[in-house]
């Protein structure tokens, strides 16, 4: 009796812990996940770049091409996108928001193998065409839909946990950015964080990360900055950063929110011809682009120029906050993180005179924080961000002043998160809206936070 009550037990202990059991199944498929992630991010980049440079090369050659052939491409992305994925559209992270509130459900639709195939070429295409665009979000989609899979090939159930965490992977791999990774994933993903799968989240996000980093070798984003802010510098400098950053970024939020929701009749009438619409905002990237010759695509050049005291136009900013935002409201793949740290880079730029005797890159990092800020309105992943793609970690606590002064002044201009009013647009959204964790099963004592 007692040998087959232990065999039992052993049998149980097996089925429970043993190499087949959903515990290492789960952990099989979340860091294999990561991996796949990781070299999906580096491909996608190497590709995005291809095409940034491919278009760069088409301009310097034909300066007048673009004026064809950017609202061309902006029209014929935004009919490809609607007829064939329409879950494609914009950045991708309001998808990944989306997707965690029936996970099930978003695998056949916000987060589908066809979504995030679709996703990848249509925005090489739009980066093709001279959108100002990034690949960031649409990496955080692709990344997400990954995991999912992964879960699926290993027979474990999809939670809201696996896209949270792929996502998060996706902003490690394709910034270089473990830690903002991390960030991103409490601080945006996220409506309730489980403490339960925070070690496989974090190591989902550590392994993409150091995939990508093995690949393409160890580097800074936006290049290295060794300069301080001397403390009675950053005492003035970080809160009028912020407050300028806020305001812009707040502005840029309600503006594509806008567009997009209001019932303002002039509004609704333009989205009834959506085609057009596309056309139009691709005119007016190529006619900017054309007359600038700065603002296509990412502006990561621009960024970095600022960064390393280089000289940038003062009507930076606003050409590239004009060019990001008909990028953005088109209806197009693409993402706005990239663009918008480099729009950020021109507020700090604007700023900097205010402050002749500082080291100039320190302010533009300011300018690059509370604009950033302002948009997304994620305070600490911005701060990360910021730390991580520029080495300059020794500004950490200004930078930390000015995103949280940008974040409360850009709930004056914009009372709604930009990801999470856009997020509201896609899937189901049940009432009221909570996301499902393996740790809101019965018996476990969790209660989600709203």
């Amino acid at each position: 009796m007692d040998h087959h009550r232990t065999t039992r037990r052993v049998r149980a202990i097996v089925r429970r812990h043993g190499p087949t059991a959903q515990i290492w199944r789960r952990r099989v498929a979340f860091l294999g996940g990561a991996i796949v992630i990781g070299l999906v991010a580096f491909g996608f980049a190497e590709t995005a770049d291809w095409a940034a440079r491919r278009f760069t090369s088409l301009e310097k050659t034909w300066w007048w091409l673009p004026l064809l052939l950017t609202p061309a491409g902006f029209a014929f992305f935004a009919w490809a996108t609607r007829r064939f994925a329409p879950d494609a559209t914009g950045s991708g992270i309001p998808q990944v928001m989306a997707a965690t509130r029936d996970p099930d459900d978003a695998m056949t639709s916000l987060t589908s193998a066809r979504t995030v195939v679709l996703k990848l070429i249509l925005t090489i295409g739009a980066v093709l065409v001279g959108a100002s665009t990034g690949r960031e979000g649409p990496t955080v989609q692709v990344a997400a839909s990954i995991m999912g899979y992964a879960h699926r090939l290993a027979r474990v159930p999809i939670r809201a946990s696996v896209f949270i965490a792929g996502g998060a992977a996706g902003v490690a791999a394709a910034f270089n950015t473990p830690l903002a990774g991390v960030a991103f994933a409490i601080e945006e993903l996220a409506a309730a964080y489980e403490q339960r799968m925070a070690v496989l989240v974090m190591a989902a996000v550590l392994i993409a990360g150091m995939t990508s980093l093995g690949i393409a070798g160890d580097y800074v984003y936006f290049g290295a900055m060794r300069d301080t802010l001397p403390l009675r510098q950053a005492i003035l400098a970080a809160p009028v950063a912020g407050v300028v950053g806020g305001l812009a970024g707040g502005l840029f939020a309600r503006l594509m929110l806008a567009v997009g929701g209001s019932d303002w009749r002039p509004l609704v009438a333009v989205r009834r011809h959506k085609l057009a619409f596309a056309a139009a905002c691709g005119l007016v990237v190529a006619v900017l682009g054309v007359t600038t010759g700065l603002t296509w695509g990412t502006g990561y050049d621009a960024a970095r120029s600022a960064i390393t005291n280089g000289a940038i136009p003062w009507w930076y900013a606003p050409a590239k906050f004009a060019t990001t935002l008909a990028t953005a409201v088109a209806g197009i793949p693409g993402g706005i993180f990239a663009p918008s740290l480099s729009v950020g880079a021109g507020v700090g730029d604007l700023v900097r005179p205010m402050f002749p005797t500082a080291p100039g890159g320190t302010i533009v990092l300011l300018g690059m924080v509370a604009y950033f800020t302002g948009v997304v309105r994620a305070p600490l992943t911005a701060v990360i961000i910021i730390a991580e793609t520029t080495a300059s970690r020794g500004l950490m606590l200004p930078l930390l002043a000015a995103a949280l002064i940008a974040d409360f002044t850009a709930q004056i201009v914009s009372k709604e998160r930009l990801y999470h009013g856009l997020s509201l647009r896609f899937g189901h959204v049940p009432e009221p809206a909570q996301v499902q964790h393996e740790s809101d099963e019965p018996g476990n004592g969790s209660v989600p936070r709203a």
